[in-house]
Order: structure tokens, then C-alpha cells, then sequence
């Protein structure tokens, strides 16, 4: 998107850590789907939640790159 600044660059496999919890307790989430809408999966209960991406950007602490 032109004139778009995002502060992080998501990709697959990516470990991103939220500033809330899900109720299983996990703050962590894998990245498993990329685009305008974000799809993540849960590393505590394996629930799978879709989010857009401006949304998810304001809930983002961190962003762990995939380990090879």
C-alpha cells in the first residue's frame, strides 16, 4: 500500500508476542498466514485467530524472526 509505514515485517513461521493475554495464558503466537488480514496461531492451545494487520501492529510487543 502506498503512503503505509508498518513498524513490523511479518513473515511465516514468525513468533510474535502480544501485550495480551489469551486466556489459556499464552502472550505468544506463530505466524501462519500473511496479507491484509493476519492469521495466527495460538503456542499455548493451538487456536487459530485472524486479525488484521493495523490492529495487530498496535498488539505487537515483539517479532521473533523463524529459527532455521
Amino acid at each position: 500500500m502506498p503512503g503505509k509505514f508498518y513498524r513490523y515485517r511479518y513473515e511465516e513461521n514468525d513468533t510474535v508476542t502480544l501485550k495480551k493475554k489469551h486466556p489459556c495464558g499464552s502472550s505468544e503466537w506463530v505466524v501462519i498466514g500473511t496479507g491484509s488480514d493476519m492469521k495466527l496461531k495460538c503456542c499455548g492451545c493451538a487456536r487459530i485467530m485472524t486479525i488484521g494487520r493495523e490492529n495487530l501492529e498496535k498488539a505487537t510487543v515483539s517479532v521473533k524472526p523463524k529459527e532455521n
